[in-house]
């Protein structure tokens, strides 16, 4: 259950260009952290893509990226509920949306008994005239403020290769702390790896991992992230 220790004032979001942008309360427009990120993504990560999608194909490639975002979209949406009525819906009808609810409950069985208050979920937040963004959980990590973000995984993923997704829990954190005057230094990835499916139809229980953030690590990738937004605003 949320407990409203803020105000978060909804945006909202509209694409310019081809990029996603947010539009704040006092009118102006700034781009989201995905959109940064996106656009100012390293050449040896853009040359990485481009390698794996030659490799499946693009046909391959494309419906990868599109299972995975729908598998994704319905374990936020599980999470979400929980955390929201403190209770996970009953497995669905629907065999599609099977890998999504065991992810979710094996975020919610491993991970979210660490949360000691949950303060928001889907919160927006933005740093004034620089960006903004939509965090998936904001609240009390094992005592202490923290962002938390739900990835879902088609494989296990290695510390060293998640480093956007540290990028975004330290610009999250950034712009709660610009808006709500916080001192935010804690962030955790909470990922579901996808089950696979057995040979009676059922799921194998999906892997749990977690990656914690925090103290001078987390002032490191706060660091570079607002590189990554000073890049931005120089080439765009």
């Amino acid at each position: 259950m949320i407990i409203q220790r803020y105000n978060y004032t909804p945006l909202t979001r509209n694409t310019v260009e081809g990029k996603r942008h947010y539009a704040l309360p006092d009118g102006s427009k700034v781009p989201s952290v995905t959109t940064i990120l996106d656009k100012t993504k390293p050449a040896e990560a853009k040359q990485k893509l481009q390698e794996w999608k030659a490799r499946v194909g693009e046909q391959r490639a494309q419906q990868i990226t599109t299972e995975a975002a729908s598998r994704g979209t319905r374990m936020h949406a599980y999470l979400e509920q929980y955390i929201l009525q403190d209770d996970l819906k009953p497995l669905p009808a629907n065999p599609f949306a099977h890998p999504s609810w065991f992810m979710a409950a094996e975020v919610i069985l491993k991970g979210l008994g660490n949360v000691d208050e949950f303060w928001g979920t889907e919160v927006p937040v933005y740093y004034s005239g620089l960006y903004a963004g939509t965090t998936d959980c904001i609240g009390l990590w094992k005592g202490k403020p923290a962002i938390m973000d739900f990835k879902q995984s088609n494989k296990p993923k290695k510390r060293e290769w998640i480093g956007d997704y540290f990028l975004q829990l330290a610009a999250y954190a950034a712009a709660h702390n610009d808006t709500h005057g916080t001192n935010i230094r804690d962030g955790v990835i909470l990922m579901a790896v996808q089950p696979k499916q057995l040979p009676d139809g059922t799921y194998s229980t999906p892997e749990y991992l977690e990656f914690e953030v925090s103290g001078d690590e987390f002032d490191h990738w706060s660091a570079e992230w607002m590189k990554r937004v000073e890049l931005y605003y120089l080439t765009n």
